[in-house]
């Protein structure tokens, strides 16, 4: 913040005799120096402005180069990492804005804007392709004592990682984070403070993803969060509510029936350096299609992260990832032998180095395998078409972030 400064200048005489004793006293005085310059004031910046009215304004650039040792699609053509699916590509992965007033009682609001190549992955339905924008969030809320209350668009309540790259530990986002849990809702959204250690929330949304509802049943939400001491935190939450099967060509498939998920998270800060965090997802959605081969298909998957703070500008995050896409719904892998998903699993390595509070630098080293055979596509033949695939795929990559 600016700080404000000027020059005073003054004289003051006290006079303790009559009229001559002064005349005498300015005759006796030095000629008197001119006054110093008042500096120049220039008043409040912008921001100054807005955080006195109780507004923030935040956001980030966050850019990328990352190697891919395969093309960034599984055999089924669908994409084999969230973000981070570009093969030896220097990356804007986002850059996003958030304005937001939330005072402790009454009205606000919080407008959430991105940009970047992940804003086409994360953005909501209709989503009409093309468009490297995204509103992310916008909502307005109302807080009274223990309650806040949200309306508009507003990200998940599950998982352990998030969309905006300033607070999670690595740079690729995890298998649970794009294939057993969404990214955003459209709806409403309650939340009770019962005391510090107990908070409630539940909602009703229009389901994942989605500003206009895919279909016309509401996605039910809700979420316990426990904090027994300081340094430990327990979140279990969950969605459940009718959905498409599918969203294919920004048109929704007619086939569609209950979806849900359980999501539960446990952070516990071991002390100062050292923090242990894990997250469990189980989900499934039915096919209400009559005579289907199969009405249900079911995924469950579970994390561990362990970060480590060096110093102040030094840190290690080391995560291991499994997930079972038993029915293969979410990655389209299917074993050609036994009919089952594919069990994925990957482990992570980031060190980060901070050398301000406002840029930090990442570099990540990452291998995920699968238990069938050919899953990944490690390379197209230019002539022939034919596909090189494999069962597992490495990657490293270089990040950068600056923060205000």
């Amino acid at each position: 913040m600016n700080q404000y400064g000027k020059t005073i200048s003054a004289a003051a005489l006290l006079i303790s005799a009559a009229g001559q004793a002064q005349v005498f006293a300015d005759e006796a005085a030095p000629a008197a120096a001119a006054p110093a310059a008042a500096s120049k004031y220039t008043g409040p910046s912008l921001l100054d402005v807005l955080n006195g009215s109780g507004i923030t304004v935040t956001g980030y650039v966050d850019v990328s180069w990352e190697h891919l040792s395969g093309i960034g699609a599984f055999s089924s053509g669908a994409a084999d990492r969230v973000f981070d699916a570009r093969h030896d590509s220097f990356t804007v992965n986002q850059a996003a804005i958030t304005i937001a007033m939330q005072p402790k009682e009454g009205f606000g609001t919080l407008i959430n804007l991105s940009a970047g190549q992940d804003a086409e992955i994360f953005k909501s339905y209709p989503n009409t392709g093309g468009s490297d924008f995204d509103v992310t969030q916008a909502f307005v809320q109302y807080a009274t004592g223990p309650w806040t209350l949200m309306a508009g668009k507003c990200v998940t309540l599950a998982g352990a990682e998030v969309i905006n790259p300033t607070t999670d530990s690595n740079f690729s986002r995890s298998i649970l984070f794009g294939y057993a849990i969404p990214f955003t809702h459209t709806g409403l959204r309650g939340s009770y403070a019962l005391n510090d250690q107990v908070a409630l929330t539940l909602g009703v949304n229009n389901g994942w993803d989605q500003v206009t509802d895919a279909n016309k049943d509401k996605t039910l939400e809700f979420a316990l969060t426990l904090t027994p001491i300081k340094a430990f935190t327990f979140v279990v939450d969950g969605y459940a509510g009718k959905e498409p099967l599918g969203i294919v060509n920004n048109v929704p498939t007619a086939a569609q029936g209950m979806r849900y998920v359980v999501d539960a998270v446990a952070t516990w800060s071991v002390n100062d350096k050292f923090t242990i965090m894990a997250n469990y997802d189980n989900g499934a959605q039915k096919d209400d299609t009559f005579g289907v081969a199969k009405d249900k298909y079911r995924w469950d998957g579970a994390a561990i992260y362990f970060n480590y703070a060096f110093s102040d500008q030094w840190c290690a995050s080391l995560r291991g990832k499994y997930f079972d896409d038993k029915d293969g719904y979410r990655t389209g892998v299917v074993d050609p032998l036994s009919g089952d998903g594919q069990k994925w699993k990957e482990a992570t390595l980031t060190f980060a180095y901070a050398p301000s509070k406002h840029f930090v630098l990442r570099a990540e080293g990452r291998y995920d395998r699968s238990n069938v055979d050919g899953a990944f596509i490690k390379n197209i033949e230019s002539t022939s078409g034919v596909l090189d695939v494999t069962d597992n795929q490495s990657s490293i990559a270089l990040e950068g972030i600056y923060k205000f």
